[in-house]
């Protein structure tokens, strides 16, 4: 159910490991627990961000809830067509990024697509 190729936090984000760069979003698990997305607030290309740490947030019609870096670094790309189309998050969770981060240091904590299963069973 859980893409291989992804890495996962404890707080239902994953990111996709490239050349020393985290490509960012949330799971399918998170999606389903927040209903429709109506409003993701992400930060500017340039910022810093640390691993554990909120780096945005994201609205649904139940709640607004904090999203968290996976890792440390800066944010060299993010996913603009979220301003218009938030449900794409919804639609395709794995699929649809959030933020491309230039990684600083090694990821640490991040769990694989089995340990992520268990988590959220």
């Amino acid at each position: 159910m859980y893409p291989a190729d992804l890495k996962y936090t404890k707080d239902h984000e994953w990111i996709r490991l490239e050349d020393g760069h985290g490509i960012v979003g949330i799971t399918d698990f998170a999606q389903k627990q927040l209903g429709d997305v109506v409003y993701v607030e992400l930060p500017e290309v340039g910022a810093t961000v640390t691993a554990g740490e909120s780096f945005g947030t994201i609205e649904s019609v139940k709640a607004v809830s904090e999203l968290f870096a996976p890792v440390n670094g800066e944010i060299v790309e993010v996913n603009t067509s979220l301003r218009d189309k938030p449900e794409a998050i919804n639609e395709q969770p794995h699929e649809t990024w959030m933020v491309k981060i230039k990684i600083s240091g090694e990821p640490a904590d991040l769990l694989d697509a089995a340990q992520y299963s268990d988590l959220v069973k």
